[in-house]
């Protein structure tokens, strides 16, 4: 496994934004770097015990997240955010650093989820017209 490509150092978000139409979460740390992740991306890397398992190994493959959408977002503390998906999934806390990370390694990460869908067989349906 690849290194990530920059770590977390403590960076908490300046802006958060949800952008509906596009499927997309816009979030800026206080390190000047933004990112722009997907609906799909954030529900396949979800860190919930449905998405991650319960233990090393127990993680499990999500399919058919092509037009899954965000209905919401909630803060939780000052560490972490509650997506709220409109396929019904809403647990797991998006931490500052699970989400710097995820934004920090987006490239590769959406690769993995590529290879791992590949070897399981299932072809990705082309995204629903916006």
């Amino acid at each position: 496994m690849k290194r990530p490509a920059r770590q977390y150092k403590g960076q908490v978000p300046t802006d958060i934004r949800l952008h509906r139409r596009s499927r997309t979460l816009e979030i800026a740390f206080d390190g000047e770097e933004r990112f722009e992740l997907g609906a799909e991306y954030l529900r396949v890397y979800s860190p919930s015990a449905e998405v991650r398992g319960h233990g090393p190994g127990q993680a499990v493959l999500q399919v058919g997240k092509e037009g899954v959408g965000i209905t919401g977002i909630e803060p939780v503390g000052q560490y972490a955010l509650r997506i709220n998906f409109d396929d019904g999934h809403n647990t797991g806390l998006y931490s500052w650093e699970l989400l710097y990370d995820l934004g920090a390694n987006q490239a590769q990460y959406w690769q993995d989820y590529l290879d791992a869908l590949a070897d399981a067989g299932y072809q990705r349906d082309e995204e629903p017209p916006q």
